[in-house]
């Protein structure tokens, strides 16, 4: 997959990023062609090795439709399953498995169970710091490629779990 100067890219664990240059270098001995990606919510740069963008994950991002159906997903409750039998270290290293595939569709997913779980009890320290990892993940994303401010994004998905919030009836 081959990338050019200024686009956008995803880079999993980091988030959406710039690609700032592309340029050699000698590592090791070795001539090494790297993509140097600036990531947009932190300015952390990354040097990716052009040979190895499969492997560490860099991808482009998201169709416009896709982060329309994205976002559609959040609306679909019928397979949550809530946290009753799980340990909270179980399902801490599996949301991080999934955020770190780097995909949109786990972000959400992690992003969702998580909203749903915030409504049926207080969230640890931990679980609080996931959800913002992955809120930022999946707004990030749809705000770069739907041409939106995040934030704009970001009150979009809270509104549609503003029903569950702790301390509000339910809805059946």
């Amino acid at each position: 997959m081959d990338f050019s100067l200024g686009q956008r890219v995803v880079y999993p664990t980091y988030g959406v990023g710039t690609v700032e240059n592309i340029t050699d270098q000698i590592i090791g001995g070795s001539r090494i062609s790297l993509y140097i990606v600036r990531i947009l919510g932190n300015n952390i740069t990354l040097m990716v090795p052009v040979n190895n963008v499969g492997h560490v994950g860099l991808r482009n991002l998201s169709s416009p439709e896709y982060c329309r159906e994205i976002l559609e997903s959040l609306k679909d409750r019928s397979n949550f399953t809530g946290y009753t039998g799980q340990n909270w270290n179980r399902r801490y290293r599996e949301y991080s498995e999934r955020l770190k595939t780097g995909t949109l569709a786990d972000s959400c997913n992690v992003l969702k169970e998580l909203l749903l779980i915030r409504g049926e009890k207080e969230l640890s320290f931990g679980e609080r710091r996931l959800l913002e990892q992955a809120m930022n993940f999946v707004t990030v994303e749809i705000a770069c490629v739907l041409e939106n401010r995040q934030e704009s994004i970001q009150n979009h998905i809270e509104a549609m779990f503003e029903d569950i919030l702790p301390g509000q009836e339910k809805n059946p």
